[in-house]
């Protein structure tokens, strides 16, 4: 059930008021139940920069209905996608929060993906080729993470993507501390959301503010992180855990093909834990590409 534009409104002053005097993010919480509301090829070929087959669907995860912890009087959507639209909304088409509103971006790069994915990537911002069309990893290194989804034995369309920073910083260069801050709600309400089984961390910009550690990609990488979302104060609900893990960025394997063979490692300890099976060999037409 989508919200009609007086309750939007009415949960967007909430939720600026909660926020001007210290108290938040506020995220959803779960509602109880019953209330109403492969082997990857050995030239590694599946990961150049050439597309990638189409592969099947595969059946989604049951949505489940959210509440929100606010004293507003407003109806949730139990949809996921209206969940997500609820917080594209909130952001805005023109969003103001941070400096880089000011600093060239063309639009908001909100996320895209499977609503119920087990699955979720997490970039660090959108490039050239993202801002201009609106969606997350449409350029080269978009092409190189839909190969890595492929050899997994998934498709775009079943994972989620999305990015720290939903707006891109200038000559694409690393966002700032506040940038960031500024928009960790946003991608703890999607996280919160989608309730992915496993979060893949796509380089160390992602990693470090998604995990609160300082480290290098060699440190971070080859193991799992226990994460949760951060939440209100007043949510009694249990937290929401999932497994996160860190791997190199796209664009990074497009500077260090050597490190093709290191990402390959992280996905396929991903999948062992998601049950995937590994797709059919790969077409030879792409060997050696």
């Amino acid at each position: 059930m989508a919200l009609d534009s007086a309750n939007k409104n009415a949960l967007r002053e909430r939720l600026k008021f909660y926020s001007e005097i210290g108290v938040g993010p506020l995220y959803r919480r779960e509602v109880e139940p019953g209330a109403d509301a492969k082997p990857f090829p050995d030239d590694l070929a599946l990961m150049s920069d050439e597309p990638a087959a189409e592969r099947g669907l595969v059946a989604a995860e049951a949505c489940i209905p959210l509440a929100v912890s606010l004293n507003v009087n407003i109806t949730i959507p139990e949809d996921r996608v209206a969940q997500l639209r609820v917080i594209s909304d909130d952001i805005g088409p023109n969003c103001q929060r941070c400096k880089l509103a000011k600093l060239g971006r063309k639009q908001i790069v909100f996320g895209t993906g499977d609503p119920n994915a087990a699955l979720m990537f997490i970039g660090e911002g959108p490039g050239a080729d993202e801002d201009a069309q609106g969606l997350p990893f449409v350029g080269r290194a978009g092409q190189l993470l839909n190969n890595m989804i492929a050899a997994m034995g998934l498709t775009r369309e079943q994972v989620y993507i999305a990015n720290i920073v939903k707006c891109r910083p200038p000559g694409n260069r690393t966002p700032e501390r506040d940038e960031c801050d500024t928009c960790s709600p946003f991608l703890m309400g999607q996280v919160r959301v989608v309730r992915p089984k496993v979060i893949v961390a796509l380089g160390a910009t992602a990693a470090k503010n998604l995990l609160g550690m300082n480290d290098s990609m060699a440190s971070l990488r080859g193991r799992f992180y226990e994460f949760s979302p951060p939440r209100a104060l007043t949510d009694p609900a249990a937290p929401f855990d999932c497994k996160l893990a860190v791997t190199y960025h796209p664009a990074f394997l497009l500077r260090d093909p050597r490190q093709k063979a290191e990402t390959w490692k992280d996905l396929q300890m991903v999948m062992k834990y998601l049950g995937l099976k590994p797709p059919a060999r790969a077409n030879r037409d792409a060997e050696g590409s």
